[in-house]
């Protein structure tokens, strides 16, 4: 264990045989490949599909999002498959009253992306928003 900036970043290693917060871990080697490894695959497939088709259409932070989380998807994908099932996470960072669980750079990419394509979906809905809502709802 290693850590920084006064113990705000800790690098530890640890094989995480589940998902998000090692949620899976104790689930059968079946379930877990199917779960775990062989539906983010297809995931990955429809994903890179979609990319490929609209990436001429899609506003740059969206496409710089589908990006992000296709990539973490594929590193974390690839730890599975060649590490038994499992992916290395060691990164973790905390301050007092604060603590996050261990993750990896993949998992970074898959939230960041996910975060921004969210982000984009709700200023876009605010755009399209009708500026006279209440006018309308108070005549």
């Amino acid at each position: 264990m290693i850590q920084y900036l006064n113990k705000t970043v800790t690098l530890v290693y640890v094989e995480n045989k589940g998902a998000f917060m090692s949620m899976g871990a104790d689930w059968s080697d079946s379930l877990s490949f199917w779960t775990l490894t062989v539906l983010p695959l297809l995931a990955m497939a429809a994903f890179a599909y979609y990319i490929l088709r609209n990436y001429k259409k899609l506003p740059t932070i969206q496409l710089a999002a589908w990006v992000m989380v296709f990539s973490g998807g594929i590193g974390n994908l690839v730890d599975r498959v060649l590490f038994d099932r499992h992916v290395t996470d060691f990164i973790l960072l905390g301050v007092p009253g604060f603590q996050t669980g261990i993750f990896n750079v993949a998992d970074v990419f898959v939230t960041t992306g996910a975060l921004l394509l969210l982000s984009h979906s709700l200023v876009a809905a605010i755009r399209k928003k009708p500026e006279n809502d209440s006018d309308t709802a108070t005549s």
